[in-house]
């Protein structure tokens, strides 16, 4: 399984259930690593997209704790083991946790690898991603050449669970 995040200097990822910033070639990233595979995401995640709604050409699938929880055109599931139940017939390789913070530390031990969009800048937040650089079962694979965006700084890293 994967997961794909986007985090500043100090592994944050959210404020106030949004995204820290905006980055085009970060969704684009996004898109073309998601697009006709499955994705996995809390609840509050789902509500912060506009209007509430799934991201088309994708399987999506919610994790909430509550019951009564209906959303049109997902799968709403309301624990790990029913989320790795609605995905064990997917191929790992196309089944990524897209957040948030909670969801990414309850999927984190189930995923291999790591699609970390790294933001050298450090913003007002309240959602962090587990450190991976500090995680000794995982390792830095591969790395983007340094990209910017008006002022910001960043880069695509790989990471990858040690066997």
């Amino acid at each position: 399984m994967n997961l794909i995040v986007a985090v500043d200097k100090n592994w944050a990822i959210g404020c106030n259930n949004d995204l820290l910033v905006s980055i085009p070639a970060d969704k684009k990233f996004f898109r073309t690593e998601t697009t006709g595979k499955v994705i996995i995401m809390g609840r509050k995640t789902l509500e912060s997209f506009p209007n509430s709604q799934p991201l088309k050409d994708r399987k999506n699938i919610v994790i909430t704790r509550k019951k009564d929880y209906n959303a049109k055109d997902v799968t709403v599931v309301h624990s790990i083991e029913e989320v790795l139940e609605a995905v064990k017939d997917y191929k790992s390789e196309d089944v990524y946790v897209i957040g948030g913070g909670e969801i990414y530390k309850q999927m984190l031990p189930y995923c291999d690898l790591a699609h970390v969009t790294k933001i050298d800048y450090a913003y007002a937040a309240d959602t962090y991603f587990p450190n991976l650089d500090a995680d000794p079962e995982w390792e830095l694979t591969g790395i983007s050449d340094e990209q910017t965006y008006y002022d910001l700084v960043y880069e695509f890293c790989r990471y990858e669970r040690k066997k």
